[in-house]
């Protein structure tokens, strides 16, 4: 980030030199040190003034609330130059730059009441200056208005325009700003709006629908005698299927309402999904292997999703019983799920090929690797993921 306040340091500084430099150069050349006039010395009130104006400009380089002070002590050093430098009449002062820069800092930085006292004490000061100057500008009062103005309230005014529009921008920005946060605030409750339609939508039709299928699936099966028919296997897959969507749809639905607690299934849910496949009438055995880690969420989540497709299409397509094998291994983690093939099916990955298609695609977006495919009376699918080793 740009250093602001180094910055305006290192700009008071370079103005100060500027003024020391140009001030003590133009008192030198046109004062009593560099005046060429036979029998003009150099006495110590020269130097003195010559001095005293190098330090008042120095003080331009001082911190800004000691403005006021700094303006005092150009009005003196104008005023008393004339004195000390009697004798030498017609030479300038040593602080004819510096006055001005004081000035335009007093107006700049002060506030209201400091900056009108350090106006009237440059006023003043400029006008004894002139006055005990003695020549034209002492004996008509119109030079010594034009004098007062040059050098005191027109810097003065600079500096409190420039105090003013540095105001007046900074209201803009603040504006600007205030404006674009209402402007984005009114974009999130937009959102949020439409997604709490969407939300209160696919509540009204989806999970009203899939309930009912659920239901009457249920009903359908315990109207059935009792046994291992394939119609009491397929309805007790449908009410399985309607309850995982549901879940999953109530998930889907907080995500919407934007619910900080919604959160998707992972490896920690796969116990309750083994046991929705079981109760659905398919026999499901897990097992766990390795030492478990924490795998990123999106990486957990993936393999929950691959195990509830390959369980589902199981129970479309296959027979039980079914092996569903948690390998965290130290540089991978395989999920491999094996069932029988059903009696009559000669493939089952012809009849899973949407369920798939998404496997496949979950996979390849983590860089693991997937097989499947039949072997004897079984099908087996089987993912790889790399992880981190430990």
């Amino acid at each position: 980030m740009h250093d602001i306040s180094g910055s305006l340091r290192r700009q008071s500084l370079l103005v100060a030199l500027v003024c020391v430099v140009c001030d003590a150069a133009l008192f030198t050349l046109r004062g009593p040190i560099g005046g060429s006039e036979a029998g003009v010395v150099a006495d110590w009130r020269a130097w003195a003034v010559l001095l005293a104006g190098v330090a008042v400009n120095a003080a331009l380089a001082g911190p800004a609330r000691y403005s006021g002070w700094v303006a005092l002590a150009h009005a003196l050093l104008f005023a008393s130059s004339p004195l000390l430098l009697c004798t030498c009449q017609g030479y300038v002062v040593g602080n004819n730059a510096g006055i001005l820069i004081a000035g335009y800092r007093a107006g700049a930085w002060l506030r209201p009441k400091p900056a009108v006292l350090a106006l009237l004490a440059l006023i003043a000061g400029v006008v004894a200056g002139c006055i005990e100057g003695g020549g034209r500008t002492a004996a008509d009062w119109r030079l010594i208005a034009i004098s007062v103005s040059v050098s005191g309230l027109l810097p003065w005014l600079v500096g409190r325009y420039t105090t003013a529009r540095r105001a007046y921008i900074a209201d803009l920005e603040r504006a600007t700003d205030e404006r674009r946060q209402h402007e984005e605030e009114a974009v999130r409750r937009a959102v949020t709006e439409e997604r709490t339609t969407i939300a209160r939508d696919l509540h009204d039709v989806i999970s009203h629908h899939v309930s009912a299928i659920g239901v009457h699936a249920g009903a359908a099966r315990l109207g059935l005698p009792d046994g291992d028919s394939p119609v009491r296997k397929s309805l007790g897959a449908v009410e399985s299927a309607s309850r995982s969507a549901m879940a999953d749809l109530r998930r889907l639905l907080d995500l919407l309402h934007a619910e900080e607690t919604a959160a998707q299934p992972g490896l920690d849910n796969l116990d309750e999904l083994v046991e929705t496949v079981r109760a659905a009438g398919l026999p499901t055995r897990l097992t766990l292997r390795g030492e478990p880690r924490e795998l990123p969420g999106s990486l957990d989540v993936a393999l929950y999703r691959i195990a509830q497709e390959a369980l589902t299409n199981a129970l479309r397509h296959g027979e039980g019983p079914v092996d569903v094998e948690l390998n965290h291994g130290r540089t991978e983690v395989v999920l491999t799920v094996t069932n029988n093939l059903r009696p009559g099916r000669t493939s089952q990955h012809e009849h899973a090929h949407r369920g798939l298609a998404g496997i496949r695609q979950r996979v390849t977006l983590f860089g693991g690797q997937v097989s499947y495919g039949e072997t004897g009376e079984h099908w087996q699918l089987r993912t790889t993921f790399p992880v981190e080793s430990t």
